[in-house]
């Protein structure tokens, strides 16, 4: 029997591939899958799925807010529902992690104290106005771009869901410490190595361009491509700022990376 071609561990790469997306969807999603790997393997490979659980994440917030669109509800209606449904697909943990981060940040106490106000349920007031002004900026401008019509509000709902997810494959980098023993964020620190994660981005943002060009020609796919690079660059001053205050990534963090992601996207394509 010929040796097929394997992944890290010794496991073959379509198994890996697998294990990652059914990590990627149990982690990120409420999609009803078993988690039955829950290893660096299995996290590396999961980190990498994140933008294809954000592009099923996008196509249902997509479809909420079209059909709303061409029934006649108005772009604000369509906004308000495909702002829902990613809330609703992700139990609202990743809005949970960015009001979390935000009173952790906005604190000014030490790492350990800022982590700990963290893992408290309530939300304090820095979590209260960021979460306000995050879901306020994201619904303004979908309903600006459904207002354009519905292909625009679909598009860019999608867009801004798998560039959100792939901020966090651009936090699970290796370099990129967990700033806890246990949880999500040391179960998937660094478990992604720095080319990989690069690749990641130089495909979704090609992909978006691509689409963007096929939709609206090559100033689309300009403000597609855009989109993507804003929201990476906006995560990545929102990670390098909670390394060096929380000393590392938490599960709170990834929300906020996605969140924050999600909602540069969208004002870059609003702003065209």
């Amino acid at each position: 029997m010929r040796n097929l071609p394997s992944g890290a561990a010794g496991y073959p790469r379509a198994v890996t591939a697998l294990h990652g997306i059914r990590f990627a969807f149990g982690t990120l999603t409420v999609v009803p899958v078993r988690v039955t790997r829950w290893d660096r393997t299995a996290a590396r490979a999961g980190m990498l799925s994140a933008p294809l659980a954000g592009l099923v994440v996008g196509a249902a917030a997509a479809a909420a807010g079209s059909a709303l669109a061409l029934l006649g509800a108005g772009a604000l209606l369509a906004a308000v529902a495909a702002v829902a449904v990613p809330a609703a697909l992700t139990r609202g943990l990743h809005l949970d992690g960015l009001a979390d981060t935000a009173d952790g940040l906005g604190s000014g106490r030490p790492a350990g104290d800022a982590l700990r106000i963290m893992r408290q349920s309530d939300i304090g007031p820095f979590g209260v106005v960021t979460l306000v002004l995050a879901l306020l900026a994201q619904t303004a401008a979908l309903a600006e771009l459904f207002a354009r019509g519905w292909a625009h509000g679909a598009a860019a709902a999608v867009l801004a869901a798998v560039a959100a997810r792939l901020t966090l494959t651009l936090a699970c980098r290796s370099g990129v410490p967990a700033a806890r023993p246990e949880g999500l964020g040391a179960a998937v620190a660094s478990v992604v190595p720095v080319a990989w994660a690069l690749a990641a981005a130089a495909l979704v943002t090609g992909a978006a361009a691509g689409a963007g060009g096929l939709l609206g020609g090559p100033a689309a796919a300009a403000r597609a491509a855009a989109a993507v690079l804003v929201a990476l660059a906006a995560g990545q001053l929102l990670l390098h700022r909670c390394v060096r205050r929380l000393g590392g990534v938490t599960g709170d963090v990834f929300g906020a990376l996605a969140e924050t992601g999600a909602t540069a996207a969208l004002v870059v394509l609003a702003l065209g």
